[in-house]
């Protein structure tokens, strides 16, 4: 690690990420956070690297990816290169998943726009 590069505490990780003390240490407990930096005191000292993959989680939650799965990318990005393929396919089934989502909502949105449209079309009384 660079010794001139920043470090936060979980404090100032939660007021940058949203997320809660308690969140932070529970996805470095499952293994969804890497090994964290600890002062001589044991405080966490989160890096910039670790706020960017804290971000990247946040994408895969947004996406509905089950916290296994999201483990279990973790695990493999440390496993290193080999775990390319492995990992573009795990990515790919995410990405399935999600477009089959969008075009439930937007399925969905069609008919309430049918709907809104039916009663925009209607008079005042009712």
């Amino acid at each position: 690690m660079n010794l001139t590069e920043t470090r936060y505490t979980i404090s100032e990780v939660e007021a940058r990420t949203g997320l809660t003390q308690h969140t932070l240490r529970w996805y470095e407990r499952i293994g969804l956070m890497p090994h964290i930096d600890r002062s001589h005191s044991g405080q966490r000292r989160f890096t910039d690297r670790d706020l960017d993959w804290l971000a990247f989680v946040g994408k895969l939650r947004a996406t509905g990816m089950s916290v296994a799965d999201m483990v279990r990318y973790a695990e493999l990005v440390r496993a290193g290169e080999d775990t390319a393929g492995e990992r573009r396919e795990l990515l790919e089934r995410t990405r399935d998943d999600v477009r089959a989502r969008i075009a439930e909502l937007t399925d969905a949105l069609a008919v309430l726009d049918l709907k809104i449209g039916m009663y925009a079309g209607r008079s005042c009384g009712g």
